[in-house]
């Protein structure tokens, strides 16, 4: 049998939270016919940020990588709630991370391979997807790592 998206998330390690608020005037995700996109996800757990500061300075590559995890975890809750279950995602189609960097830091595309990595453990080949990483001067409540997600369902219904 065939595991789900959820069971590979709690093989991993990982349990989908609720939604995060949002902490502003916005959605956490919105549909577009057959295509989801998310806001941007902090790594909150459990409703606090357990980094923050900048990516080569305060905030080790591998605590970013962990961040964007939680990214990535997040904004597939937000997903969820819109798509009414992860099984309906036909494709992961972009990831755009952010990260915020420390001067002369330029390893943000290792700090995404945190988030990419993840989806494609949940995913299997539906997680293959483009991304972007973006170093930042600096995130919402001093994160070291944001993500948006772009998904396909497997039915166009708007």
């Amino acid at each position: 049998m065939q595991h789900s998206v959820e069971d590979r998330l709690r093989d991993l390690g990982y349990e989908l939270p609720p939604v995060p608020n949002p902490a502003g005037s916005y959605v956490p995700a919105v549909r577009a016919g057959a295509l989801i996109f998310t806001a941007g996800q902090l790594p909150l757990k459990e409703g606090q940020l357990p980094y923050t500061g900048k990516v080569g300075r305060e905030v080790s590559i591998e605590e970013a990588q962990e961040a964007a995890r939680l990214c990535a975890l997040n904004a597939l809750a937000a997903v969820k709630a819109e798509a009414g279950s992860l099984e309906n995602v036909s494709r992961v189609v972009k990831v755009t991370g952010y990260v915020a960097s420390a001067a002369g830091f330029n390893g943000q595309p290792g700090v995404m391979n945190g988030a990419s990595d993840f989806i494609g453990e949940a995913f299997g080949e539906r997680g293959l997807h483009a991304r972007s990483a973006v170093g930042v001067t600096e995130l919402p409540l001093d994160a070291p790592v944001e993500i948006e997600l772009i998904v396909e369902l497997a039915d166009s219904r708007g």
